[in-house]
């Protein structure tokens, strides 16, 4: 009498090789799209850089707001210490929002200092 079970039998040859168990293997990194097949990229990346920089050159036209220089000098401080690659531009972005941000908090203390000043002959104006 035979019995029928749902699980094939296992095949046993002779050849250890066959019947080992086969180890994964590895897969390199996949080029980024657009790239061509087989061409080498980059591990390291430059977007703080590249970000301190574009909002340095923002800050020059938005620099009364406070938040694009301060925002850029962030960035800037990051990319040095993360990107060594992206030096030059992390330089370049810390420094004009450097002087943005400068020249935003001294022109606010300025605004407030003259409307403090003011202050007192404003009952004048409207008389």
């Amino acid at each position: 009498m035979t019995t029928v079970t749902d699980q094939p039998a296992a095949v046993t040859t002779g050849d250890p090789v066959a019947s080992a168990p086969v180890a994964p293997v590895p897969v390199a990194p996949v080029a980024p799209v657009g790239a061509p097949a087989g061409a080498p990229f980059a591990e390291d990346s430059r977007g703080f850089g590249i970000s301190s920089l574009v909002l340095g050159l923002v800050s020059i036209l938005a620099g009364f707001t406070l938040v694009v220089p301060a925002g850029g000098l962030v960035l800037g401080i990051l990319a040095l210490k993360r990107e060594p690659a992206s030096r030059t531009m992390a330089i370049w972005g810390i420094v004009l929002n450097g002087v943005m941000l400068a020249g935003a908090v001294l022109a606010t203390l300025v605004a407030v200092a003259f409307g403090l000043a003011v202050l007192p002959f404003l009952p004048f104006a409207f008389a």
